[in-house]
């Protein structure tokens, strides 16, 4: 019995941290940041902001990872050709929540100072047009549980 339920609580705590991704800023709720490892080259973020107060704009963001930081959309053309397209900034209504997925709005990382290695982290700083800048942590996951295949997943140079 003692075996078991070490065996459950360690099975607990290992998991927590990703379960526990979350940041509260006044009625921000940012949820589960995670960015692809890359070894070179560009990734991108991702991540859920939920807004439960007045309406605001994540404006754009910043991290001492990337030589630039830009919010993007990808797109698919008329002849089905996926395309990545920098975005001035994600309304946030009242209420709403926006996701920022691989195959729709993300923020890039341009230009990698270093590896993004799987199970480490690091800082993101997003600009919000009300609330001001927001710190995150970024989880690097290789195949986060939370991202289902159906997905449209778009390649950047991570090599």
């Amino acid at each position: 019995m003692r075996a078991a339920s070490f065996t459950v609580l360690i099975a607990v705590l290992t998991s927590a941290p990703a379960l526990a991704h979350e940041t509260k800023v006044g009625s921000l709720t940012i949820e589960h940041a995670w960015a692809r490892p890359a070894a070179k080259g560009n990734s991108a973020a991702y991540m859920t902001i939920a807004n439960a107060g007045e309406g605001d704009r994540l404006t754009g963001a910043s991290a001492e990872v990337a030589g630039a930081v830009e919010l993007h959309s990808s797109t698919i053309d008329a002849q089905g050709v996926g395309r990545m397209v920098p975005v001035q900034g994600v309304d946030l209504p009242s209420g709403a929540e926006a996701k920022l997925a691989p195959g729709g709005v993300h923020i890039m990382l341009i230009g990698l100072k270093q590896p993004l290695v799987a199970g480490q982290m690091f800082p993101l700083v997003l600009d919000f047009e009300h609330a001001g800048p927001v710190s995150v942590e970024v989880a690097i996951e290789k195949s986060p549980s939370h991202v289902g295949e159906a997905g449209m997943e778009h390649q950047h140079d991570t090599n």
